[in-house]
């Protein structure tokens, strides 16, 4: 079977899944560990993969695809795609009937705190460019480094996308190794992060949760009327959110004078998928047509595309950290992880007077850290810090891919 640039064998799509499975309980097993009340959780599942890909990448690719063929870029894309959708859409249902109404009440806050972590990132790799330009001969290979190390630290694949379309074609491996390795951190610092903060201010969880849940009340919508199910569980209205995100994340606005044949800025599949995913939680129906998802289905979901995205995203990652690492492009993006993190939670808490759970919440938006809110979800104990994450994230990703081109264009 001709896929993926070439011939798919049986055998080895048979030994992925098996892949699959090992990582899966392995990285469970990892994150369940835990030291003074922290643990991974879902990014054991992410380290794992990782070790998974430093050590076996070459035979995945052997075996799955004839001639070896770029596992990146072909079979584990679709693992990674899939759990990305199924996890985004899940967390947009969830938040929908409370999101409207949260972004009401704190749309100001979300958007200058969104704006205020990515700066916070941008300033942080310009810092970074001064720090290490006199050890780099490459003065424009240097900086589309950095670029990739701000795109990896905030795990953001849209900023990654538009450096690599930004920069001179001889200079987009610096993205994608720079993306590489700060990725890991990017996605293990945010985790930590969320799970340490309630921990050092000592919050009462009981009182934060009742804080961020204030919102649901009369949230409740009544249509009046019967509505049809296309099915017991709503598999049916969530895989209309996520077909219609699909082609949401697809829409592409120029954002130079060539149109759509230079820079474009797109949602991309997970806003795509978390907007319209949102919209639909929010109503609740299309005329007589229930879009209702249990929320037991929901919950699975948001797991198993959370489990899948780490999986396939730290295989493919696995193999060009372990090629390409160097250590202190890896402190770079520890930097550039840990200074929006902080500045905006100071930003948050102390400025914005926002509370812990949106505060937190809002802050895996603006690092658009998607194994975070699975764990601040985890740590919260309640899905109502979706709202918070879902309204900050498409600020952040706009934000980031016009900073990171900013920096590409300035130096």
């Amino acid at each position: 079977m001709e896929l993926f640039g070439g011939v798919i064998n049986i055998a080895g799509i048979t030994f992925l899944m098996f892949a699959v499975f090992v990582i899966s309980f392995l990285g469970y097993a990892l994150g369940r560990i835990t030291i003074k009340g922290v643990s991974l959780g879902t990014a054991g599942v992410f380290i794992v993969a990782l070790l998974f890909g430093a050590f076996f990448s070459k035979t995945i690719s052997s075996t799955v695809v004839a001639g070896g063929a770029d596992i990146s870029g072909s079979a584990l894309k679709i693992v990674e795609n899939l759990g990305l959708i199924l996890f985004v859409t899940a967390v947009g249902f969830i938040a929908g009937p409370n999101f409207f109404k949260n972004l009401k009440k704190n749309f100001k806050s979300y958007i200058l705190l969104g704006i205020v972590i990515i700066l916070a990132g941008g300033l942080a790799c310009i810092a970074c460019f001064y720090i290490g330009k006199g050890a780099e001969s490459d003065r424009k290979e240097f900086v589309a480094m950095l670029v990739g190390l701000l795109s990896g630290s905030l795990t953001s694949t849209p900023a990654f996308s538009a450096a690599k379309a930004t920069v001179a074609e001889e200079y987009e491996m610096a993205v994608t190794v720079g993306h590489g390795i700060a990725y890991l951190f990017g996605v293990i610092g945010v985790v930590l992060f969320v799970q340490l903060i309630p921990k050092v201010t000592k919050a009462n969880m009981e009182e934060e949760r009742a804080k961020i849940t204030a919102v649901d009340t009369g949230e409740e919508k009544k249509t009046g009327r019967k509505l049809l199910d296309l099915d017991g569980f709503g598999f049916a209205a969530f895989a209309l959110a996520a077909v219609v995100g699909l082609f949401v994340g697809a829409i592409k606005v120029p954002l130079s004078s060539k149109g759509l044949d230079g820079t474009t800025f797109s949602l991309t599949t997970t806003g795509g998928a978390l907007m319209t995913a949102l919209v639909f939680g929010h109503f609740g129906h299309i005329g007589s047509v229930s879009l209702k998802v249990e929320k037991r289905v929901l919950e699975v979901f948001r797991e198993l595309g959370l489990m899948l995205f780490l999986i396939g995203a730290g295989v493919a990652g696995g193999a060009k950290f372990v090629e390409y690492f160097k250590a202190m492009y890896f402190v770079y993006g520890v930097i550039m992880t840990l200074v929006p993190m902080i500045i905006g939670y100071i930003f948050a808490r102390y400025i914005l007077k926002l509370p812990l759970l949106n505060s937190l919440g809002s802050i895996t938006g603006g690092m658009t850290s998607t194994p975070a809110l699975g764990t601040l979800i985890n740590v919260a104990k309640t899905d109502d810090v979706a709202s918070a994450y879902a309204a900050t994230y498409p600020i952040a990703l706009i934000a980031v891919v016009l900073v990171s081109q900013f920096i590409i264009i300035l130096f």
